[in-house]
Order: structure tokens, then C-alpha cells, then sequence
């Protein structure tokens, strides 16, 4: 059943989304040559909490830690670890908080120093395969029209979509109705409704679609051991369109990067 949020909800899922956002702004900085998942871990569990909120994927099925770091030809779930990072490396870090009982819920692909061109390429399709999704999340369309611009933008650009993990309605519970799947069919699927809120992350590889899964239960790596990118936002539907709730202004602040790639989907930032 998809729940739909009333606009004070969605003002209140903007802080825990904004809380998420701020963490990843905080680790752009920390993310260099040498420093361990472990450690950035470690950092993220205490701006989380002392901005009164508590991390979202502490616990949550027994994951073991704040965040997901998953480097590489790992796509998602990985669990931090005491192995630095090294130049040339991307690494994703998916990230969740929980505050006045609403999770927020977003990811962002790093690279570590300089890394090669052709990668550099994979993290700029993927991410901009979210904002054509996030495009068609209006009143008018469907599951599947999402789905379809994502895949179709990745597929031309020849990439890989991941098929078995997917986007998710996002709310009091991490994850909730509907599905959204990064692949799919025009018109198909649920109807997109006023206050619908979901996380919207495509999930990209640079060679196959296939992954597979260590045996920590955890952790899904590419099959052929290529590349994997995921960018993710927090998404709501007001007034008919897509509003974006969470932010990588603050990555891009830390990074020196200029866009206006978000401009059409949010609204002026809260203070928190």
C-alpha cells in the first residue's frame, strides 16, 4: 500500500533528508587516498547524531554500521572495513537518518583523487540518469515511465541497469510502496500520486547488468568485476511535480563543482 504524506510530512522527511545530505557534504572532504570506510563510518554516526538524528541503516535488518561503502565493482551494501582507499578508486556511500519519525534516505558516488576517464564518465551518466527519472515522477505517469527514462539514457550510453535492486517508497518506514525499479516500460506499472515520496537511485554498471552477492549477505559486486555507480535522492510529488527533498549541494560545495541540476526540482533549503 503506497502512503501518501501530507505537506507537514513532507516537510518533516525534508529535515531527515537534509540530514543526510549535510553527512555526505561532510565526507566529500574526508574521502582521499588512505582513509579506511571504517573511519568515515565512525564519522557519519557522530554528525548524524549530533544534528538529532539517528542512522537510519544502524540495525536496520542487522546491518552492522551508518553506512553502505561499496567501492568499485561493489554496487551496494558493502560493509566498512579497515582497507584504505587508494587513488583511482570510486566509492558509494549510501546513507540514511531518522528524525521525528521520518527517514531520509540518499547516495552519492565518490571518486578517491584522480580516477580514469572512462569511470568518470559512468559516475556522470548514472547521475544524470536520476534527474531523467526524477523528470517523469509527475502526476500523468507511471512507475514504468521512470524506470524507462533511466534505462533507456544508461542503456544508450552502454551501461548496465541493475534489475534486482530497486528504488522504494520512503516514509516512517525505510522501505515502503511503491517499488521503483531503474528499468521498466512506458505507462506501465502504479499510478504516481500527490504526496507520494520515494528514493529514486540508479544503480549502473560499466559492463554487465548482472551482479551477485558475497557471502557476508551483504555486499552485491558486478559480475564481470567492472565498475558500478549509484546516485540516489529523496523525491516527493507536490503539486502534480517532482520536488526533490534531499540535496547534493553540499557535496558539490566541498568539491568546487557549479550546477544547476537540481534548481527545477527543490525548493530553497531549510535551516537546520
Amino acid at each position: 500500500m503506497i502512503v501518501i504524506k501530507s505537506r507537514e510530512e513532507i516537510e518533516l522527511m525534508r529535515e531527515s533528508a537534509l540530514i543526510v545530505s549535510k553527512t555526505l557534504g561532510m565526507l566529500a572532504k574526508e574521502v582521499q587516498p588512505g582513509v579506511t570506510t571504517l573511519q568515515l563510518d565512525t564519522l557519519a554516526e557522530a554528525f548524524i547524531r549530533d544534528h538529532g538524528a539517528i542512522p537510519g541503516f544502524l540495525g536496520l535488518y542487522d546491518f552492522p554500521n551508518t553506512l553502505c561503502m561499496s567501492p568499485n565493482a561493489q554496487v551496494v551494501h558493502g560493509i566498512p572495513n579497515n582497507t584504505p582507499l587508494e587513488e583511482g578508486d570510486i566509492i558509494s556511500i549510501d546513507c540514511g537518518a531518522l528524525k521525528n519519525e521520518y527517514y531520509g534516505d540518499h547516495a552519492y558516488t565518490f571518486a578517491v583523487g584522480e580516477i580514469d576517464p572512462e569511470i568518470t564518465k559512468l559516475l556522470d551518466i548514472t547521475k544524470a540518469s536520476l534527474y531523467r527519472g526524477i523528470e517523469q515522477l509527475k502526476i500523468g505517469n507511471r512507475v514504468g515511465d521512470v524506470g524507462h527514462a533511466i534505462q533507456k539514457f544508461s542503456e544508450d550510453a552502454g551501461y548496465g541497469v541493475v534489475r534486482e535492486l530497486v528504488g522504494h517508497g520512503l516514509g516512517k518506514k525505510m522501505h515502503e510502496d511503491p517499488e521503483m525499479p531503474n528499468y521498466g516500460r512506458r505507462g506501465k506499472g502504479k499510478k504516481l500520486l500527490e504526496g507520494m515520496v520515494v528514493a529514486i537511485e540508479p544503480m549502473t554498471n560499466m559492463g554487465t547488468h548482472r551482479i551477485k552477492q558475497l557471502r557476508d549477505g551483504w555486499t552485491i559486486l558486478t559480475a564481470d568485476g567492472k565498475p558500478s555507480a549509484h546516485f540516489e535522492h529523496d523525491v516527493a510529488i507536490v503539486d502534480g511535480k517532482p520536488e526533490i527533498l534531499s540535496t547534493f549541494k553540499y557535496i558539490n560545495k566541498a568539491l568546487g563543482i557549479e550546477t544547476d541540476e537540481e534548481d527545477a526540482f527543490r525548493k530553497e533549503l531549510l535551516v537546520i
